[in-house]
């Protein structure tokens, strides 16, 4: 695992940060498109690790299987792919993760001075456009890290290749992390996968009538080795794949130093439990740890 003594960046790295007028837009809007933080030899490392992941490899397997872990495997079919804590099991796939670079862009737009992992999904979208798994409804992440007491978390998007409308590319609410949520009286935390889509629409053109909002959409155009970021209150889907080949992408959640457990309960009474919940370390006081450096490894710490 990367340790303190390396997060440090290049003079070449340093000038693809975001300026401060770039992360002014990112709290403004929450999203922001980065300059090009991998090159093709690290995108060609990482798609040839997260080939031989579907085909089984893994350098180390979870200690404990999470309640709501997505795991593809060759059974479910030709639909989209979603595989959960890649940047734990496979050596590869977390190295290229970890880079230092990346940790210290959603540092500054998060204004935090440590990042680590949270979560980190390997997506596969097929090319078949009347596949119903490809279209991802309007959700923000927080809904599912209510045990997370930070309001800085963020995900960083990262294609293998050039990612356009056509590839069913994310797709941004302009602005919609600034929104105060409308209570519905319902379970937020449940997945946008198993939620009806038209119910989902229906509470984001809600919540933009609750604070007098239109919903402005914005399709990221992210060329290869660009990341695009948005902020964990940050209204997202994508639509589906229309290009001949797979879309293919990591999507790398991300938590500030600040961040830790707090326990969080349903509309029913009972309690939310997260992946990580059950997976890692406990603190001294018995709480699942967010800091525990092997499932949530540190990507920066310092100041920029």
């Amino acid at each position: 695992m990367t340790t303190a003594t390396e997060f440090h960046l290049t003079e070449a790295e340093h000038a693809l940060l975001p300026t401060p007028e770039e992360v002014a837009g990112y709290r403004e809007h929450g999203w922001y498109l980065s300059r090009r933080l991998f090159g093709d030899e690290e995108l060609d490392a990482l798609q040839a690790a997260t080939e031989k992941y579907y085909e089984g490899h893994r350098d180390r397997e979870l200690p404990v299987r999470p309640p709501n872990l997505a795991s593809w495997e060759p059974a479910h079919g030709h639909v989209q792919r979603h595989n959960d804590y890649v940047h734990y099991e496979s050596d590869a796939i977390g190295a290229i993760l970890r880079k230092p670079l990346l940790g210290a862009v959603a540092a500054l737009l998060s204004g935090a001075a440590e990042i680590r992992v949270f979560q980190a999904t390997l997506i596969y979208k097929p090319p078949v456009a009347e596949e119903p798994t490809n279209r991802v409804p309007w959700h923000f992440d927080k809904h599912y890290w209510q045990t997370s007491s930070s309001e800085r978390m963020l995900t960083a998007f990262l294609p293998f290749h050039d990612c356009r409308e056509e590839n069913g590319t994310i797709t941004m609410v302009d602005g919609s992390h600034r929104w105060r949520e409308l209570d519905s009286g319902e379970d937020s935390t449940r997945h946008f996968a198993r939620r009806d889509r038209s119910e989902l629409e229906e509470i984001l053109a809600a919540n933009a009538r609750f604070n007098g909002q239109e919903v402005r959409k914005v399709p990221m155009v992210i060329p290869r080795g660009h990341v695009s970021f948005h902020h964990c209150r940050t209204y997202h889907g994508s639509g589906p794949n229309l290009a001949a080949t797979p879309r293919r992408a990591v999507s790398l959640h991300l938590q500030d130093g600040g961040n830790e457990y707090r326990g969080h309960t349903r509309p029913d009474g009972s309690p939310v439990v997260y992946n990580h919940d059950v997976v890692v370390r406990r603190t001294p006081d018995g709480r699942p740890d967010y800091a525990d450096p092997q499932i949530c490894p540190t990507v920066w710490r310092g100041a920029l």
